[in-house]
């Protein structure tokens, strides 16, 4: 929530270019237990949540207007427990995923802090390399303890961040004619898929089984921590922001009307918070773990009282990864109901052809190259041959240049959604091809399917210090698919 003052006030010595980026806002958020009814015929689940939701509040930032976030950890203090079914820990870093952060409030998974205790992270909302292509639109934030992300964010540490620009405004209408006027207010619509498995006794508590080291698949398929939830829309345009938590299921969303063999038309907008150069056409789009895709959906043409549907057509039956079959929409699980019900007003929003253009990497900057290999070795889960220790960087970058990485999964029978915090990534390649153009954007979660050679290439400009690269099937992060790279200030 946002508040006049803290209480202490915040250290500047702690921050990276504190006195540069002063915040303009401060905000407290509590992170506490609490009870969450996942569908009306379910009773209560006890959940984690931010300011005591199971979704967190939707944070909306401006750049040019930095701010610093307390985080407060009053969760339970742990202690033993008889219960089968607990899992969790309640020792907590928040990361704000794919934000131009420094890393001591990127939520490096070894800065966590235990119930009772509280931590700031410093926001400078400033474009990366102060380029107004590198902007970010759709953003989250959850756990990143390490060893534990899968746990507590399954238990519900998690939500949704909007960042805006003078481009992206956030206002359809915008009286800058230079604004894209994208659906807004009501309009703009954040949606967190996740599933959930719960246990039969009279509790009903959320089950996940921590042994399953492969990925875990829940039983249920939530939208915002509900269970087949329906959404009541008026017929003209709307944004929506789609996620995947995880932990391990992959999606393939689309729109169906009931009655067609295949879904309704999508206009694709941006993947993983970068909006792409231009608007792509779309029956369905697939969202691996932790990226992001923005789409309009455009309701005019439905009638009031018409009703459609939100599936899911990607077959998965093992944590390890997708099928690669497409079910057909009719055979697809329903996610959620839409209901058109009267407009309200004039729809002002607009969806241009084309939006940002792309920062190109010169070869003339790219100093050096480097190899992540993605294994598992007997259960455990390696980068470059080693599972995850505290004291261990794989690799080290100089700050103000660029390099050349090749992401490499040698298995045959897992996938992974690697992510790679601070800096957005290029694909050059992928399996010595010019990627699909979905991935001709920038990127902060790369699917790394079976085989998959990828070639990307990346800056490292306004912060020094630590930051992960892993897997974000957060079953294999956990297990222990996480390391940890550097960026070193330049020697004079």
């Amino acid at each position: 929530m946002p508040v006049e003052s803290l209480d202490p006030m915040p250290v500047p010595e702690n921050h990276q270019r504190y006195d540069e980026f002063p915040p303009q806002r401060l905000y407290e958020i509590d992170m506490f237990e609490t009870t969450h009814q996942f569908h009306p015929d379910l009773p209560p689940s006890t959940v984690w949540g931010f300011d005591g939701l199971p979704m967190g509040p939707l944070i909306k930032a401006n750049y040019g207007e930095p701010i610093l976030v307390r985080f407060l950890n009053n969760l339970p203090p742990e202690a033993p427990s008889e219960d089968p079914y607990a899992f969790g820990k309640p020792e907590i870093t928040v990361h704000l995923h794919n934000a131009h952060t420094a890393t001591e409030s990127d939520g490096n998974p070894v800065n966590f802090f235990p119930p009772g205790f509280s931590y700031d992270n410093h926001y400078t909302m400033f474009l990366a390399g102060e380029d107004a292509r590198e902007a970010l639109n759709t953003l989250w934030y959850h756990d990143h303890r390490f060893d534990f992300t899968a746990q507590n964010t399954y238990k519900g540490l998690t939500g949704m961040a909007f960042f805006y620009d003078e481009l992206d405004s956030g206002d359809e209408n915008d009286p800058n004619p230079d604004a894209f006027h994208l659906p807004s207010g009501d309009y703009d619509v954040p949606m967190q898929f996740a599933d959930k498995s719960f246990t039969d006794d009279v509790d009903h508590s959320l089950f996940l089984d921590i042994f399953q080291t492969d990925g875990f698949l829940g039983e249920y398929d939530t939208v915002n921590m509900a269970i087949q939830p329906f959404f009541e829309v008026e017929p003209r345009k709307y944004r929506f922001r789609w996620l995947n938590v995880g932990p391990s299921r992959a999606y393939e969303l689309g729109i169906w009307n009931g009655k067609k063999k295949k879904t309704e038309k999508l206009l694709m907008i941006a993947n993983d918070g970068n909006l792409l150069p231009k608007t792509l056409k779309r029956k369905s789009v697939h969202i691996t773990v932790a990226e992001r895709v923005d789409v309009v959906f455009d309701f005019s043409k439905y009638d009031v009282g018409d009703e459609l549907f939100l599936v899911n057509m990607a077959d998965q039956f093992s944590g390890k990864k997708a099928t690669g079959t497409t079910l057909k929409p009719a055979e697809s699980p329903q996610l959620m109901k839409f209901i058109v019900k009267e407009l309200s007003g004039p729809d002002n929003s607009k969806v241009p052809k084309k939006f940002r253009t792309i920062p190109k990497i010169k070869e003339s900057e790219i100093v050096a190259e480097k190899t992540f290999v993605f294994d598992n070795d007997n259960g455990i889960w390696t980068i470059n041959g080693l599972p995850f220790d505290v004291n261990t960087v794989l690799h080290t970058v100089t700050q103000g240049t660029a390099e050349r990485w090749f992401l490499e999964n040698t298995s045959t029978d897992w996938e992974h959604p690697v992510h790679i915090h601070v800096e957005e990534h290029q694909i050059i390649k992928r399996n010595g091809k010019k990627p699909a153009s979905h991935e001709r954007g920038r990127k902060d979660v790369t699917l790394l399917g079976p085989g998959d050679s990828l070639e990307i290439v990346l800056r490292f400009r306004d912060f020094v210090g630590r930051y992960p690269i892993h897997c974000h099937n957060t079953v294999h992060e956990d297990h222990a698919m996480l390391g940890t790279w550097e960026i070193v200030a330049p020697e004079n």
